[in-house]
């Protein structure tokens, strides 16, 4: 929208509230500030009893705060759902003014409006040098102070616990094939601890790559029979189907993955051990650094 290269953009995101785990009291509070005003527009009159006008989401990188609004605006089908990314808008010096005002007067032509601007630091941090970061700095201000958008409400998302881990690499896996338990799962949650959501879906890409890995370097496949049918009632099976194998293997047939048939491959299962390697080879990405200005953040900024 507005000809700026995806700065703003006006659909619907494809994210549900089952894509973030954990955070139970942070998706309360989003949809309490915009869901419940919607539906019962009746509730929130008068000067006392009003949504909240603006939201900030803080803390470390990577613990699911655009996936949180975004799940919020998938659910708030009849608003205008505007996104912004700050650091596109600073880098375009010229126009960054204008596509503030812009963006503010579309979102205000709509009756219902969310405006998201993701990583708003970058956009309303430390003035730098170039007056013209000052002038979009300032354009912000204007236009949250115009609307009366001051961050009334400031949410902490933090580094997910535990449990919370173990449910992030079972979204993460997805519909992939794989042979991990519940036991797996949650020992996966326990030795991951200062990991993020985005950590642990770096993880588990990894690990999903490891059986395509082995397809790649393999020398040696065979044979194996898999069911065609997924009713357990029904015993229909495919028997020319092939898996990567040592040559010590009965079967096995000497050829490399470019000799494979089409459609003959046997999708291999991840497997624990190689979660266990991707994560032994990962270092997370939030420092001890990051954590220290969170709580810096919140000790000086957050009264509620």
């Amino acid at each position: 929208m507005f000809g700026n290269k995806g700065v703003v953009l006006m659909e619907r995101p494809n994210v549900s509230w089952d894509n973030v785990a954990g955070l139970d009291s942070v998706k309360q509070t989003l949809r309490e500030a915009v869901i419940l005003p919607l539906k019962y527009p009746n509730l929130f009159t008068g000067r006392t009893r009003r949504p909240w006008a603006g939201i900030l989401l803080y803390g470390p990188p990577g613990t699911g705060k655009s996936d949180l609004i975004k799940a919020l605006a998938n659910e708030a089908a009849d608003t205008s759902f505007f996104y912004v990314s700050s650091r596109k808008i600073s880098s375009k010096w010229s126009d960054g003014e204008n596509l503030l005002q812009t963006l503010f007067t579309a979102a205000r032509e709509h009756k219902n409006s969310m405006i998201f601007i993701d990583e708003v630091d970058a956009l309303c941090g430390n003035c730098s040098e170039y007056e013209s970061s000052r002038r979009i700095k300032t354009e912000f201000l204007v236009q949250m102070g115009g609307e009366n958008r001051n961050v009334q409400k400031r949410i902490c998302v933090p580094l997910p616990e535990a449990e919370v881990r173990s449910e992030i690499f079972k979204i993460q896996l997805g519909k992939a094939v794989h042979s991990l338990t519940e036991e797996n799962f949650t020992e996966l949650g326990k030795i991951t601890n200062g990991f993020s959501g985005f950590d642990i879906s770096v993880v588990v890409k990894e690990a999903m790559l490891k059986p395509v890995r082995k397809v790649q370097t393999a020398t040696k496949f065979r044979k194996v029979e898999e069911a065609c049918n997924k009713d357990p009632l029904e015993s229909d099976t495919v028997n020319d189907l092939l898996i990567p194998c040592s040559s010590e293997a009965q079967g096995a047939i000497e050829m490399s993955w470019e000799d494979l048939p089409k459609n003959k491959l046997l999708e291999t299962n991840v497997s624990m051990g190689d979660m266990l390697e991707s994560i032994a080879n990962y270092k997370p990405t939030v420092t001890d650094d990051d954590l220290r200005k969170v709580e810096e953040f919140k000790r000086d900024f957050v009264t509620l």
